[in-house]
């Protein structure tokens, strides 16, 4: 036991968590995707994908091998160094801004104290791999999809960031961990309804700001009804328009990663992460990792019904034009989360203390 707190043994036991963590989402999206299409079939009255495997279950790795064993096309004129990087850039930041979301009590790759910073730094950067995308394409609807997206990114981020400051003055933390351990118990103790009995009243406020974060995830992540870079009409496909094979797919992976980061982010944030929303006394009399798969359990179900409102999203609503998404932002959502910051930093100051 003595050799795992050696340097050796300590990085052994990180590396396996990451290759555990990274396997099991690769795992989840792959299954998730085929959620996706599914749901989107079932509203269309239509059956979806269905051939490939049982209940077409092995849809995703048929389409996997697809891009892996298609020839990967550089356009002449590309910058190719830039171009290859791009995707990859978006596949790695997606998948390490995970390190620091714990999905039981312990389960967790880096449980930093800052983990709320170190996921605005993260989110932050995977602007450059679509700008860098549509700029090394070499071509002009690639750029202005990149250039569209980025903006969309950037314009959204800032929403989400001054919501989750609401969820900092009532948690006075940034440790995700400790942000879950303060929404246990019943559910009136999420912060989507106020963060407990004694804060109920800013249940007016926190939980127009957990839909708020709901509606900008989509259009952080690019999706319907907000896909305007995507709007093919207008730009063919945005920044993926000169992208096929292994790059196209990494582009792909990235993107439905941020999805499902964003529903995990709202059940953390919001919806007591893996606190079931009753006491869980009758869990002290289990083994510790018996105990943590059932946390993980309820972690997991609330992260896939928030995916699974957002495949909705796709499957009915119309998609908005530019000038109303970026109306949507600036004029309405920043205003109305500045506000709700206000009104919480008043009550963390005069208000009744839970």
């Amino acid at each position: 036991m003595e050799f795992w707190t050696t340097p050796l043994g300590w990085t052994l036991i990180t590396a396996g968590q990451i290759l555990l963590v990274t396997v099991g989402i690769l795992i989840s999206l792959a299954f998730l995707l085929l959620a996706d299409r599914k749901i989107w079939a079932g509203v269309q009255m239509r059956k979806g994908p269905n051939v490939v495997g049982p209940f077409g279950l092995l849809q995703s790795f048929a389409d996997f091998f697809k891009f892996v064993l298609k020839e990967v096309i550089v356009p002449a004129g590309a910058d190719k160094t830039v171009f290859l990087l791009a995707p990859l850039i978006t596949f790695i930041l997606a998948f390490i801004a995970w390190a620091v979301i714990p999905f039981a009590p312990g389960w967790v790759i880096s449980d930093l104290n800052v983990g709320i910073l170190y996921i605005f730094a993260i989110s932050s950067l995977g602007v450059y791999g679509i700008i860098m995308g549509g700029w090394a394409s070499n071509s002009k609807y690639p750029f202005l999809g990149s250039l569209r997206s980025a903006a969309q990114m950037v314009s959204y981020e800032v929403s989400i960031g001054l919501v989750i400051i609401n969820v900092i003055l009532l948690a006075g933390s940034m440790n995700l961990t400790q942000i879950v351990n303060q929404q246990s118990g019943w559910i009136w103790n999420w912060y989507a309804f106020g963060g407990g009995l004694a804060t109920l009243p800013l249940i007016v406020v926190m939980f127009p700001m957990a839909i708020i974060f709901f509606i900008s995830a989509l259009a952080e992540t690019n999706r319907p009804p907000f896909d305007l870079p995507e709007a093919e009409s207008e730009l063919v496909a945005g920044y993926q328009v000169e992208y096929s094979s292994t790059p196209y797919l990494l582009f792909m992976i990235g993107e439905y990663a941020n999805i499902v980061f964003m529903c995990a982010m709202i059940t953390l944030l919001f919806f007591g992460g893996w606190n079931p929303g009753f006491p869980t006394d009758f869990l002290a009399s289990w083994p510790q990792w018996v105990a943590n798969l059932f946390y993980f359990g309820v972690f997991f179900v609330k992260t896939v019904f928030w995916f699974t409102m957002i495949a909705m999203v796709k499957a009915f609503v119309p998609r908005y034009r530019y000038d109303q998404l970026m109306r949507l932002g600036w004029k309405i959502f920043l205003p109305t989360s500045l506000v709700a910051v206000v009104l919480v930093s008043a009550w963390r100051v005069f208000g009744v203390q839970a």
